[in-house]
């Protein structure tokens, strides 16, 4: 799998929910997501008060911490990698990075509706290529998770159908 990880296409600030889902199906695959929502363990302040089995697992997580970063990191673009290289834990350097980018992320969504709703049928093209064109649109939607009712969608696409002069009986 890991390989294989020089096919991600590094995140540059751009994408940030698709390139998330991404990294997150490979920690997935590697068994060391949880790194992302558990904080570091707490180390003993001696070592010899802990107990073996919290030693091991305070040790597994140091290590699974290290597979994440090196995925992360290395899943992004030198400028970017300069900035989150010095985090204390991959928790929170995921964690700083979620409020930044999704912000960006937000804008797509109301790009992908703005771009939806309005999308103008023009004469000079076959209906049939724009209804295409308004489908792939909708697909979009999909990919950002955005949930639209079949009436309202329904309700748009005859909408858009109905050109200025043109009857929809015709069409």
């Amino acid at each position: 799998m890991t390989s294989k990880f020089d096919k991600l296409n590094k995140f540059d600030g751009k994408d940030f929910h698709r390139w998330q889902k991404k990294i997150k199906f490979i920690l997935i695959t590697l068994k060391v997501v949880y790194v992302l929502r558990t904080p570091m363990p707490v180390s003993p302040e001696s070592v010899e008060d802990e107990p073996l089995e919290a030693t091991r697992r305070r040790s597994k997580w140091e290590n699974d911490d290290c597979i994440c970063r090196g995925h992360i990191l290395n899943g992004m673009t030198e400028t970017l990698f300069d900035i989150y290289q010095n985090f204390e834990s991959i928790k929170e350097l995921w964690d700083s990075l979620e409020p930044k980018y999704m912000a960006e992320y937000a804008s797509s969504n109301n790009f992908v509706v703005n771009n939806f709703m309005g999308y103008k049928m023009v004469d000079s093209k076959p209906v049939m290529e724009q209804f295409h064109e308004m489908l792939r649109i909708l697909g979009q939607f999909a990919q950002h998770n955005l949930k639209m009712g079949e009436a309202i969608f329904v309700a748009v696409i005859i909408d858009k159908l109905r050109l200025p002069g043109r009857i929809l009986s015709k069409i």
